[in-house]
């Protein structure tokens, strides 16, 4: 059962998974068309990809905490 929760958990990767696709796919598309703002855009790109590799991390945690702490009852 613990290993059922832990992989319900680590599906939490797929959506920070997807989320740093569309915000590469985005920011570059934005640096091509105006190649003055890439700074600004690229420091809000690595914010963003961190909090969404942040949401990631945290489901791995939480998917590896359900199999350690699942037989300890």
């Amino acid at each position: 059962m613990e290993a059922l929760g832990a992989g319900l958990a680590a599906l939490g990767v797929i959506g920070p998974g997807l989320a740093i696709g569309i915000l590469t796919g985005m920011s570059t598309s934005a640096m091509g068309r105006n190649p003055d703002a890439a700074p600004a855009i690229r420091a809000t790109f690595i914010i963003g990809a961190a909090f969404a590799e942040g949401l990631g991390v945290l489901a791995v945690v939480v998917g590896i905490m359900a199999l350690v702490l699942g037989g300890a009852k």
